[in-house]
């Protein structure tokens, strides 16, 4: 089988390679999927280039989530009830850039026939973490603010157009104004450009006196970390709430401990693959039929750019990180 690996970390299309391997075999309580289609994720850049929280044991193969059918069982009932069927696969591990992937069957679950095999690749990364945040997590009440970073991402535009549907309203930071007025358009209630200098982080702090209130924020995530990260968690209101869900900047929050202390609020870490590792079958099944309503409706739907065949992974990461390319850009494993 082809299986895109790297032996040391580095940049993705510099290290990246298709090789071939053996088709593994499922142990008890594993299945054997073979992978349709798997989207080429900032996570899976970070893993690759050493800087996610998982690190590679080289040599190693990306991909988190991806769509496949379940082929072989290594025993256990949950696989044989999932034999034979198209099913999302969340891979804590990576791998899902292969034409086939072992993996336990408590990450792979059975997903709608009515979803196209480009939505079910892309069903948990961003649909999962923009519902479980918002709604599972925080639980954000209806009329109340979420202050986003990275608004402009895939993710942060799920989370605009959730919070249209949920009730919530969403204060959003994005660092370049075109993206500014594509956020308005889809129904952000406020978009600040945020360039983290001194006078972006005073005007910040004015803009949420203004639209949030004197109190500050409750509720907020943040994707950056770094300075961005850092005035957030400055703006904190009394038991104020801040979910982090990603390093994009790759540099450390810094604030005072009093900075908590004065008003009581919270900064904790959030995770998809751990959360959902803590979660029942029963509760996994009710999410994915509600995500699946979700995407049909175009809430939580993902805009793919392009599609390319493992042979053409270079292209395909490079694809990934232009600024010019809107949309995900997803690999198609096998029909």
């Amino acid at each position: 089988m082809k299986s895109v690996q790297f032996e040391v970390p580095g940049e993705p299309s510099q290290v990246l390679k298709v090789v071939d391997r053996e088709i593994p075999k499922p142990k008890p309580g594993e299945v054997l999927v073979r992978m349709l289609a798997s989207p080429v994720n900032p996570s899976d850049m970070m893993y690759i280039r050493g800087h996610y929280t998982v690190p590679a044991q080289c040599p190693a193969s990306p991909g988190f989530e991806g769509v496949g059918v379940v082929e072989q069982t290594g025993g256990g009932l949950r696989g044989l009830l999932f034999r034979g069927k198209r099913v999302v696969v969340l891979n804590r591990k990576g791998g899902n850039w292969s034409e086939y992937v072992v993996v336990p069957s408590t990450e792979v679950i059975p997903i709608s026939k009515s979803l196209s095999n480009e939505q079910a690749a892309t069903f948990f990364v961003n649909p999962a973490t923009a519902w479980v945040m918002t709604q599972e997590v925080l639980r954000v009440p209806n009329g109340q603010w979420l202050l986003q970073t990275a608004a402009g991402s895939a993710l942060g535009k799920m989370i605009v157009r959730l919070g249209r549907q949920c009730g919530f309203k969403t204060f959003n930071l994005v660092r370049r104004q075109s993206v500014a007025d594509e956020l308005r358009s889809l129904g952000a209630d406020h978009v600040e450009v945020f360039d983290e200098s001194e006078a972006a982080q005073a005007k910040l702090a004015e803009s949420i006196r203004k639209v949030i209130g004197p109190t500050g924020v409750s509720y907020a995530v943040d994707a950056v970390g770094g300075a961005t990260g850092s005035s957030i968690v400055r703006q904190l209101g009394t038991e104020g709430r801040l979910l982090v869900y990603g390093t994009l900047s790759g540099q450390s929050l810094e604030f005072s401990p009093r900075t908590l202390m004065t008003v009581g609020s919270r900064v904790e870490g959030f995770w998809l693959g751990q959360f959902m590792q803590k979660q029942g079958l029963p509760f996994k099944l009710s999410l994915v039929r509600r995500l699946t309503k979700l995407i049909q409706s175009g809430v939580l739907s993902t805009e793919v750019s392009a599609t390319y065949p493992l042979d053409q992974i270079h292209q395909a990461v490079r694809a990934s990180e232009d600024p010019a390319i809107r949309g995900k850009t997803l690999l198609e494993i096998s029909k």
